[in-house]
């Protein structure tokens, strides 16, 4: 088998743009036949050494050289992989591989690539691309030779600087060794390459966020600005997922449809995006029908009701809201899940009951509720002192 011959050539075609600037490509040889690869790097003719095949004179030389080199050296290993697979190693072969990912063999295009066309549900897809969009913050270009520990390191410490809790980071790191081993899989990287070899994932200890009832009530008390409706929208979807103890990824996925009146009462029924177990709420009889008022209040638009911002815009809307309520604790949406857990079994719903209405598979997951603050103790005890 011959092997492929790779150069580096710049300003093939002797031509500058407008820029005074030209581009910097690949040329694989082989066989008495090349092609051209570009490597998106545009450079003046001074930024260039054509004997060494090596940008100088740039303020981000060093950069650009490590990206010119994982780009050569991400070809070869295409054609290695063809080569291992038992495929013809031909120049077709090669830019047919490499098209696969046409952006340069970014590893951030490469992630973004690999969740658009994961088979998963679509709350996973959007989980997993936060930690993207997470990346792409912390680094706007990221090439696979750059995956190491160090850089796990740096984004650990990006992650930190947010304030972001131990199992928020412990989850993107998650996902971004899933898509490292994606890679490795895949041929970008080699298994002695794999960075999280010597890095341990760290989780803490997780209190649930909740409101308590003094809490609540200020909330509900609270009036936003008229000329600002999306805090306004943003409150009552809260309200009513305390109430009916809704997750973010369910309530969205709600429609009118759902809202059915069984008897003469009105009750929400829904499938849980998460769990797909059918959840069945009486709303009039949920903390004394609270539900029943906010849904009428958008009696004349109810699709319009269930459609929110993404979960980050809504989480940024409630430390406004919790700021205006003279709230001291920090709390996002899913804290409207725990809220109302939480104040059930502190009304003596009994446990079975709220699994129920959570739409939970097994009681265990319910029971974390049962202890969750010394105000449950002091309702049981004074319950039972009567």
């Amino acid at each position: 088998m011959n092997k492929i011959v790779y150069k580096l050539v710049y300003n093939r075609k002797k031509i500058l743009n407008r820029k005074g600037e030209a581009l910097v490509q690949v040329e694989a040889y082989l066989n008495r036949r090349k092609k051209y690869f570009s490597t998106h790097i545009y450079l003046k003719p001074e930024q260039w050494d054509a004997r060494k095949e090596r940008v100088r004179k740039h303020p981000n030389a060093e950069a650009l050289n490590r990206q010119l080199y994982a780009f050569r050296a991400d070809m070869e290993k295409k054609e290695l992989q063809l080569w291992r697979q038992g495929h013809a190693v031909t120049l077709e072969a090669l830019k047919t591989e490499l098209q696969m990912y046409p952006s340069g063999h970014s590893f951030l295009s490469f992630f973004e690539q690999e969740v658009n066309h994961a088979a998963v549900k679509e709350s996973t897809r959007r989980n997993q691309m936060s930690t993207f969009k997470l990346l792409h913050e912390f680094r706007r270009h990221v090439q696979f030779p750059e995956l190491t520990l160090e850089f796990l390191c740096d984004f650990e410490v990006f992650m930190r600087k947010r304030e972001y809790h131990a199992n928020t980071i412990a989850k993107h790191m998650k996902h971004l060794k899933q898509q490292i081993n994606a890679a490795i899989h895949k041929g970008y990287l080699s298994q002695h390459q794999h960075p999280f070899r010597h890095y341990k994932i760290k989780t803490g200890t997780y209190r649930h966020t909740h409101l308590n009832p003094e809490e609540l009530k200020r909330l509900e008390r609270l009036t936003p600005d008229p000329r600002s409706p999306r805090l306004q929208h943003t409150l009552d979807a809260f309200l009513f997922c305390c109430y009916a103890g809704l997750r973010y990824s369910d309530f969205t996925s709600l429609s009118d449809r759902n809202i059915v009146n069984i008897g003469r009462e009105r009750w929400l029924v829904y499938r849980s995006v998460k769990t797909q177990a059918e959840v069945r709420l009486p709303l009039s009889l949920l903390f004394e029908g609270k539900c029943l008022a906010i849904l009428d209040k958008y009696a004349t638009c109810p699709a319009d009701f269930f459609r929110l911002s993404d979960n980050s815009n809504v989480n940024k809307r409630l430390r406004v809201l919790g700021r205006l309520a003279g709230l001291e604790k920090p709390f996002s949406f899913h804290a409207a899940r725990h809220t109302n857990a939480t104040l059930l079994i502190y009304k003596g719903v009994n446990i079975t009951t709220v699994q129920k209405l959570l739409g939970h598979k097994n009681v265990r997951t319910t029971q974390i509720y049962a202890n969750v603050s010394d105000r449950t103790i002091v309702h049981d005890l004074k319950s039972h002192s009567r």
